[in-house]
């Protein structure tokens, strides 16, 4: 079994230094060359536009996920494959994560970080055993994996609950470590 549909989860502005957005055009790129399809937050600003244009622009399929309080506020991508507006940042999620195979993180702010805790919480709770990885532009997440690595040392997490969450610092590398975590437990299903 393989890949099909890649949740990215990303911020709503650009950040502070170009790699970012880079990093979202390369993501994008990277899951073309693929033919994979993103599913994502449905707005047009930000890493989270910026990943889109790029799989748009490359004639790939997106699929955007945005509860109706935000539809205005983070200004609904007009030119997706297939936007559903949802009821709820609750409907959100849950609609995103029901679409994907897998799950990765570019930079973003408190939304993003929520969301990526959130999937990697539900794998360790069993609720979905999709991996989940991020990009680590640039050093961007070096201070939440020391955290998480913190957490370990001092009990509060399992240091196999730690590893359920899968880092590089490139698109290609990343997506190569979620297809070989897929595939191996796809073959032991």
């Amino acid at each position: 079994m393989t890949i099909r549909r890649v949740c990215v989860y990303c911020g709503s502005r650009v950040g502070g230094r170009p790699e970012y957005v880079e990093a979202a055009q390369s993501l994008g790129q990277a899951l073309l060359a693929r033919d994979l399809e993103l599913v994502y937050g449905g707005a047009n600003v930000g890493l989270m536009g910026a990943v889109a244009d790029t799989v748009l622009e490359g004639g790939g399929r997106v699929t955007g996920v945005i509860p109706q309080g935000l539809e205005r506020r983070e200004v609904a991508h007009s030119g997706l494959t297939d936007l559903r507006v949802v009821s709820s940042m609750h409907e959100r999620k849950s609609t995103m994560a029901s679409l994907s195979d897998v799950f990765v993180s570019l930079p973003g702010g408190i939304g993003t970080f929520e969301e990526t805790l959130e999937m990697m919480t539900w794998a360790q709770l069993g609720i979905h055993n999709q991996p989940c990885g991020l990009i680590n532009v640039s050093g961007f997440y070096d201070g939440l994996l020391n955290f998480l690595d913190h957490s370990v040392k001092e009990g509060f997490m399992d240091a196999e609950n730690r590893e359920l969450l899968m880092v590089a610092p490139e698109p290609g590398d990343l997506l190569d470590l979620l297809e070989a975590a897929y595939g191996a437990h796809s073959n032991a299903v």
